[in-house]
């Protein structure tokens, strides 16, 4: 318990230190925590909505190729957005999570919005809860 203390005050410290963040180091970091936590947000609603789909191999692998081409959209637009590595200095990082982040929370709802569909709601292409 006595070991774990300076393990908990660091968590602590890290979290107040990307909600006053002063260095592009920690600036970085931080974007890349938000990225994360996006993306674990976008992966659990697709392995729900891969669930809905187990009887259904054809719109299973639709929703494959959808989801590989979406990650290759967004790796793509992020990259320009955050502009020639080479030229952008020590804030690209930090620009090409960010983005990350955004346009995987917009992927998040989408996806979330399928696993809300009304019953008979012929433009959802996932089946309601059983």
């Amino acid at each position: 318990m006595v070991l774990a203390a300076p393990l908990v005050a660091g968590a602590a410290r890290a979290a107040d230190d990307c909600a006053n963040a002063q260095d592009q180091a920690t600036m970085d970091q931080c974007a890349g925590k938000d990225f994360d936590a996006a993306d674990k947000k976008l992966n659990e609603a697709y392995k729900q909505i891969m669930g809905r789909l187990k009887d259904n191999a054809p719109s299973k692998k639709l929703l494959v190729d959808a989801q590989r081409a979406w990650v290759a959209f967004r790796d793509s637009e992020c990259a320009f957005q955050g502009g020639p590595r080479e030229t952008a200095g020590s804030v690209y990082p930090m620009v090409v999570a960010n983005c990350q982040a955004g346009l995987t929370e917009n992927r998040l709802k989408e996806l979330q919005s399928y696993l809300h569909c009304e019953e008979g709601d012929l433009d959802c292409p996932v089946p309601a809860a059983q």
